[in-house]
């Protein structure tokens, strides 16, 4: 390929704020249950719609249409009564329009999804990560002419399909017949979701034709003893166009190739190479996750340098941990910092006296710069777990905003409602119903003394997600009717115990104090650092003033 390629650039809109996500992914034979596992946390900005909410199975008559309808993300990310009770018009709201139709299947599958499809009925579940890539169009009634953005295809995945496999080729297909649209900048034309069933999950990259109208994708299956790490960039290298077991394309992966002059017929074809504009917004923001991510699932020697990660194969797009990997490790992953290593964010004067490892946006600062960028993130909307099962109820573990502060909740793929705190919350107003909020409002609150403080959040993660996993247990004996009230019962305690959460830690560590009314004060690398031996000089001794004034006396 030509490395010069132009990134093909349009005027693009942008239907809401960056999406910095991460995904990981794990065959059945890499699990310790033998459970197909995948994530996504979703990192958007701030306005993100943070609602998780259940769509029923339906009945279509004959005929029908399925309207799709521009996807914002930004709340309210849907409003109207052809998806569930949760997005029903509120007062002030006008329903959403559609910018066209398909034809519509007699029977559509029950699902959950928050800002994208999540888990359906079937156990087919979906995470998601805007990458960039060398095309780019707009939305049909937004400047261009195509019709799907990877929100829409991922429900109807959810809709219309019962294994991971039919879920790419149906999402490929429809964005090869309609076109697809990106979230629209350079950074965000393309997507990759992992998608999973309780048998086999697949790394899936898409992004639009050079003519708008189409598409170009490829999947590529995880070997069932890998997992898989996408952090915001494209990671699939050279595909086997005679092994249909393990790859999935669209023609249009060799035939535009070919066209642009970037590969000849005979040659491997490297799909990132060929494809990604490159790394997500800086050096290192991509990298460094994948890097800490295979670190927290087992894998390491992996490099954490590299010149330029589109054509530098430095990290494998699979890989064979050393142990079981469980719901829990992709929990911890989703909450790392990068501590313990040289890269450690709790860590230097960026963390402050009490190793607080976020770091706020910058983009109006006249300081030009970059923070490092962890996979645990203070701007995270939600993050989910797909535990995919065999002859068992599959489970979503769903945990609102940033996952270090979070605390997952089981919902089962029988089950046919959500909690309401989960259902409800904008990010515009405060509200005590929202779950969303009571996580939020416990991860400000922790900034008081991040140190200290995250013990107590730690401790109530460790209780709750383990009464959490006495729920599951009880589920496949259970109706959905107990079922549901099982989650919705241990949801409330949730909410409940995080809403409480903020007061006690507000009187435990308010004014800097402890409470033994001790004042612990700072850590004395930070008080060098800053300069505190060179502030004001201490008061004299009473004996030194009494004598300094009798001397003038």
């Amino acid at each position: 390929m030509n490395a010069a390629a132009p990134f093909v650039f349009s005027v693009f809109f942008l239907p809401s704020g960056t999406h910095a996500c991460t995904t990981l992914a794990a065959g059945r034979k890499a699990t310790s249950d033998g459970s197909v596992l995948l994530s996504h946390s979703d990192d958007g900005e701030a306005f993100q719609d943070p609602r998780l909410c259940f769509i029923p199975a339906q009945d279509h008559a004959a005929g029908s249409l399925r309207p799709i309808y521009y996807d914002t993300e930004d709340f309210p990310r849907f409003v109207g009564s052809d998806r569930g009770s949760c997005y029903q018009p509120q007062a002030g709201e006008q329903p959403s329009k559609p910018i066209g139709n398909i034809q519509q299947v007699s029977h559509t599958f029950a699902y959950y999804e928050s800002t994208y499809g999540a888990l359906n009925e079937h156990g087919v579940g979906i995470g998601e990560s805007t990458c960039s890539a060398m095309f780019g169009t707009n939305a049909t009634g937004y400047g261009g002419k195509a019709l799907f953005s990877v929100d829409s295809l991922s429900r109807i995945a959810m809709e219309r399909t019962n294994s991971s496999r039919d879920a790419v080729q149906l999402m490929g297909s429809f964005a090869e017949k309609h076109g697809f649209y990106g979230v629209g900048s350079f950074e965000g034309t393309a997507e990759s979701l992992m998608v999973g069933d309780p048998n086999e999950v697949f790394v899936f990259h898409i992004l639009p034709d050079p003519t708008g109208t189409s598409a170009i994708w490829a999947a590529q299956r995880v070997p069932d003893d890998h997992v898989a790490v996408v952090a915001n960039m494209f990671v699939i290298r050279n595909i086997d166009f005679d092994d249909s077991h393990n790859f999935l394309f669209s023609s249009t992966v060799r035939d535009v190739a070919h066209q642009k002059g970037w590969w000849k017929p005979g040659e491997p074809l490297d799909f990132t190479t060929i494809y990604s504009a490159g790394e997500y917004a800086h050096k290192f923001y991509s990298g460094r996750r994948v890097w800490g991510s295979y670190r927290k699932l087992g894998i390491t020697g992996l490099p954490t340098n590299y010149t330029d990660l589109r054509y530098d194969a430095v990290y494998p797009v699979t890989a064979k941990p050393t142990a079981g990997i469980s719901h829990k490790d992709f929990f911890a992953t989703h909450r790392d910092f990068y501590e313990g290593t040289k890269f450690d964010m709790t860590k230097g004067l960026a963390a402050g006296p009490f190793g607080d490892p976020n770091r706020w946006s910058q983009d109006k600062s006249a300081v030009k710069g970059n923070w490092e960028r962890s996979i645990g993130l203070f701007r995270t909307t939600h993050t989910h777990v797909v535990q995919a099962r065999k002859d068992i109820d599959s489970v979503l573990w769903f945990g609102p905003h940033a996952a270090a502060t979070s605390c997952f909740i089981p919902l089962s793929s029988r089950g046919t409602s959500v909690p309401v705190a989960y259902q409800h919350g904008t990010p515009h107003k405060l509200s005590r119903e929202s779950a969303y909020w009571a996580h939020r409002y416990t991860a400000n609150m922790v900034k008081l003394k991040y140190s200290a403080a995250m013990n107590d959040v730690r401790d109530l993660q460790a209780k709750f997600e383990s009464q959490g996993e006495d729920v599951v247990l009880g589920f496949q004996a259970a109706t959905v009717e107990d079922l549901n009230s099982a989650v919705a019962e241990h949801a409330g305690q949730v909410v409940k115990a995080f809403w409480d959460l903020p007061d006690e830690l507000m009187e435990k560590y308010s004014d800097g104090w402890a409470q033994d009314g001790s004042a612990p004060g700072y850590p004395e690398w930070w008080l060098k650092a800053v300069g505190y031996q060179d502030g004001p000089p201490p008061p004299p001794k009473i004996e030194d003033a009494r004598s300094a004034f009798m001397a003038l006396v």
